[in-house]
């Protein structure tokens, strides 16, 4: 049994609305053998894995795994329960699995939840699947120990490393409580909170408003001592040595005890506490190794006190790292039963750090006469660190509401000076609740020590003692004001034809309201119109380049199966989704066997539509008709919006009756329908792309496009004014381009599926005739044989002479396999057409035109739009204009009997696909 591969769903997905990882399972040796074949397997099981008894599994409850051991069940099951357990052993906390077949013999996808801040480049999903199929393995083999406590420590320590931080956790967890959307970057504490041109950054404790100089000054703790000292704060005589000796003559100016830390230090490494001689001075200045700042020591008690957005949000004394006598356990034994904790940890990890019993902890403990296997006496406390940073093992108490207000002005002034949003500022004071003493030319007994620009929250999350502060939610409510859940309004499009074409006339209605749309499709990433990448960008990676660039003030998103299917989703809600329609398409891939797989697909986009906001479904598709009657889209939560060509649908007209708003065709004009108004927006002869009705189609694409606008809240008016200005030549190229060369018209579309083919054809035959149409055409290798020969049969269909060639990317098939397939298909359903053969697009243009009369059309279905279009322009191909009918003989024709079954034949096409995988 091995993995054989591993992909990560980074959003919402098929699966459930979280990251998950889907591995591909091959059980080899085990393949049909079930775990009641195994003698003693179950038992030995949950010896290894005792906590494999409360798994629920299918029962819902308990024991239900159990009982599936015990009943028998597959071992690609078991790995997925194994998995899931060792998660939890390690504190990765996660729940849902599931294990379906790959589509053959032992063969099987695992899919697993991963935490929702797990970095998308996280190793660990794979270790402990590796861990799980090497445990199952052992115990099938006999073994009963579960995996080595080496091996399950490694597993926590590498998830605790990629895991975010404290501070980091706490802004997210905020964020996420608010509605705000959170993606992390790789395995950083660098998160970016909303979307948009209201997308805000964060670094653990220090956002995108951070200011550069306010950084700079709080990192070097001499200028910050000069600049609060010249303004009156009151901090602790000293001054900066570049070395020892002039370390030395600082200590002999202000009198002993000084301070003697690192100009530049950060978390209190290298800070030495409590010098009184030149001998200790010299010392601690060599350990440094560079420029240190020697203060005067100020008597009295260590805080922390956090400034936000020039509000105090916590303030917190610190302990510095100790332990407490109990009379009978070593200094080393008291340091380690610290250390068990469960909220202690390395680095900042957790809650708490580490004490490490170090040369500066034992030469401290010297101090008060214990070595490591000195025992102290009950209750007498031993101070293992003079500084009492976290970092170093300190601990905290909550002081917020102790704070006397002269305390809280004197923050607030500190921050402001320093120029930081977020500040913490460390204080001496005999007492936090005490008044200040008035500050003056005389030393100061209670100052500011030092700023810190990113200040650690974990001492105010999770307090030794005190209450505990939600300083994250402090953070996030200073960059997100007045409530905003960071969002920008998002639009959702997917289907199986059509999307691209509405995703972009949406953007272009939408920006007729002044709005800056980012765009993704098929053919690239667009923001304002422009295109800024290059590539099929209909995946997740793709959503996240738009919705994370902060000019975008509206997104619209072409969602398709792929990247569904294979990375998720990268958002996760939308405001508005549409589905155009769901036929035959991709089936045989990523285990998608029927339309209804497919449904299943494309309905995440209905699901992950927000409470309250629209979704936009065709009427005239009976899958797409079928989505909100699933569970998982709870359309009562959202606004339903029909658009259809029928008007007498009877789905439709109930709709209406409730009060309902639909877009629809009706005697020759796109109308909004709400109750029993009826709103006028544009002619059908107007819309771009329909060529004067002829297109149908191309008017289903304009209503979906304008429910989108509309549920935006896009004016009718600037709707029908900006579908006019729509070009397809320039905003939609490739979707239905005509072109004219001398007295023959072309034709190029993306059409690669029969019901996309039907449409196109039976356009064409509209406005040429039915015998009036030559083909050069393509079609996708990586489509099953049975939509191939159903493409095939459309095209015999519609057409009197094709020239067929295949994709430059055969996508797995034989040279020439696919073309030849076609042709095969084509001959057997009708023949008398004339078919040949080319070796590349160019000659099957070249080809095409010679075969095409004057006043006929050339059809040419592409696999990449750019270098046919720029094929045609040398050739000396001119776009034939928004409304082409004029210069066309003759200009529309009846559609004829063969141009009428094409629709059908379509339909009847999928179906048999379908329902029975052949024709």
């Amino acid at each position: 049994m091995k993995i054989e591969s591993l992909r990560r769903l980074r959003g919402p997905n098929v699966y459930l609305s979280r990251p998950a990882v889907v591995a591909r399972l091959r059980l080899e040796e085990l393949t049909g053998r079930e775990t009641s074949d195994v003698t003693g397997f179950t038992e030995r099981l949950l010896r290894a894995l005792p906590g494999l008894a409360e798994h629920h599994c299918a029962a819902g409850a308990p024991g239900g795994f159990v009982s599936r051991l015990r009943g028998g069940t597959y071992f690609g099951h078991v790995t997925e329960h194994v998995c899931l357990e060792l998660s939890q052993l390690i504190g990765r906390d996660v729940s849902f699995g599931r294990t379906v077949s790959a589509g053959e013999p032992g063969r099987y996808d695992v899919i697993l939840e991963c935490p929702v801040d797990e970095s998308p480049d996280s190793g660990v999903p794979g270790e402990l699947l590796d861990a799980a199929v090497e445990l199952v393995l052992a115990v099938h083999d006999g073994a009963a120990t579960g995996l080595p406590a080496t091996r399950l420590a490694e597993l926590a320590a590498a998830a605790e490393r990629e895991a975010p931080g404290p501070s980091t956790r706490a802004i997210i967890a905020a964020a996420r409580r608010r509605g705000i959307p959170v993606e992390r970057f790789g395995d950083l504490s660098l998160v970016r909170l909303g979307w948009g041109t209201r997308r805000r950054m964060a670094w653990a404790a220090m956002t995108d408003r951070t200011g550069g100089v306010g950084i700079d000054i709080a990192g070097d703790k001499h200028v910050t001592r000069r600049l609060l000292g010249e303004a009156g704060i009151p901090v602790a005589p000293g001054g900066v040595a570049g070395g020892p000796e002039e370390a030395v003559a600082l200590l002999g100016e202000l009198g002993a005890p000084v301070v003697v830390k690192p100009r530049h230090g950060r978390q209190g490494h290298r800070v030495a506490l409590g010098l009184s001689t030149p001998e200790d001075v010299e010392r601690a200045c060599r350990a440094v190794g560079g420029d240190v700042v020697v203060e005067r020591q100020l008597d009295g008690r260590d805080y922390r006190v956090l400034t936000v957005a020039g509000e105090v949000v916590a303030a917190a004394e610190r302990i510095a790292a100790h332990v407490v006598g109990d009379g009978r356990s070593s200094l080393a034994e008291l340091v380690e039963q610290a250390n068990a904790d469960p909220r202690r940890g390395v680095g900042h990890s957790r809650v708490l750090t580490r004490i490490a019993l170090d040369a500066e902890a034992l030469r401290l403990a010297a101090g008060q006469g214990y070595d490591r296997t000195g025992v102290p006496a009950d209750g007498e406390t031993v101070w293992l660190h003079a500084c009492a940073n976290l970092s170093t093992g300190g601990t905290s108490r909550d002081v917020t509401d102790q704070m006397h207000p002269d305390v809280t002005r004197l923050c607030q002034r500190v921050a402001a000076l320093v120029g930081l949003d977020i500040a913490g500022i460390d204080l001496r004071l005999p007492d936090i609740a005490a008044p200040l003493p008035p500050t003056g030319e005389r030393d100061p007994v209670a100052g500011v020590i030092e700023v810190n620009a990113v200040p650690g929250l974990r001492m105010h999350l999770a307090p030794a003692g005190g209450r505990a502060r939600d300083v994250g939610d402090a953070i996030v409510r200073a960059m997100f004001p007045g409530g905003s859940d960071g969002r920008i309004p998002t639009v959702a499009v997917t289907g199986t034809n059509g999307k691209t074409t509405v995703t972009r006339l949406t953007a272009h209605l939408l920006s007729g309201g002044g709005h800056r749309v980012g765009t993704t499709t098929t053919d690239g990433v667009y923001v304002d119109g422009r295109l800024i990448y290059l590539a099929d960008a209909t995946g997740p990676r793709s959503a996240q380049q738009v919705l994370g660039d902060p000019q975008v003030e509206v997104a619209v998103l072409e969602t398709a199966r792929g990247g569904l299917l294979r990375r998720g989703l990268g958002y996760d809600w939308s405001d508005v989704g549409v589905i155009t329609n769901i036929t035959a398409d991709h089936l045989g891939q990523d285990g998608l066997d029927s339309i209804e797989d497919l449904a299943h697909v494309k309905a995440v986009v209905a699901e992950r539509v927000r409470d309250g906001g629209t979704l936009v479904l065709n009427v005239d598709d009976p899958w797409v008709r079928s989505l909100p009657d699933r569970p998982r889209v709870r359309a009562d939560r959202k606004r339903l919006v029909w658009f259809g060509l029928d008007p007498a649908n009877p789905v439709l007209t109930e709709h209406l009756g409730r009060g309902g708003t639909a877009y629809v065709l009706h005697d020759g004009w796109l109308v909004q329908a709400t109750g029993a108004r009826r709103m006028p927006l544009l002619r059908l002869a107007e819309v771009p792309g329909a060529y004067g009705g002829a297109a149908p189609h191309a008017a289903a694409n304009a209503l979906a496009a304008i429910a989108a606008a509309r549920a935006l809240g896009a004016r009718p008016e600037t709707v029908a004014v900006r579908l006019t200005e729509f070009d397809p030549g320039v905003d939609n190229p490739g979707r239905g381009t005509l072109l004219r060369l001398g007295d023959v018209s072309i034709f190029l579309d993306y059409a690669h599926n029969p019901a996309a083919l039907a449409a196109t054809l039976r356009t064409l035959h509209r406005l040429w005739g039915a015998n009036r149409c030559v083909a050069a055409v393509t079609l996708p290798g990586d489509r099953r044989d049975d939509l191939l020969a159903a493409s095939a049969q459309i095209l015999a269909d519609g057409l009197t002479r094709a020239v067929l060639y295949d994709d430059r990317d055969p996508r797995g098939r034989p040279a020439g396999e696919v073309s030849g397939l076609v042709e095969q298909e084509m001959r057997v359903r009708r023949p008398q057409i004339r078919v040949l053969r080319a070796d590349d697009f160019r000659q099957a243009v070249t080809t095409g035109l010679d075969l095409t009369a004057p006043g006929e059309v050339l059809l040419v279905i592409y696999e990449k739009y750019a270098p046919v279009r720029a094929f045609l322009g040398e050739l000396g191909a001119v776009p034939a204009g928004a409304h082409p009918a004029a210069p066309i003989r003759p200009a529309v024709h009846a559609m004829s009997p063969l141009g009428r079954d094409l629709t059908a034949h379509a339909s009847a096409m999928s179906r048999s696909v379908t329902d029975h995988g052949h024709l």
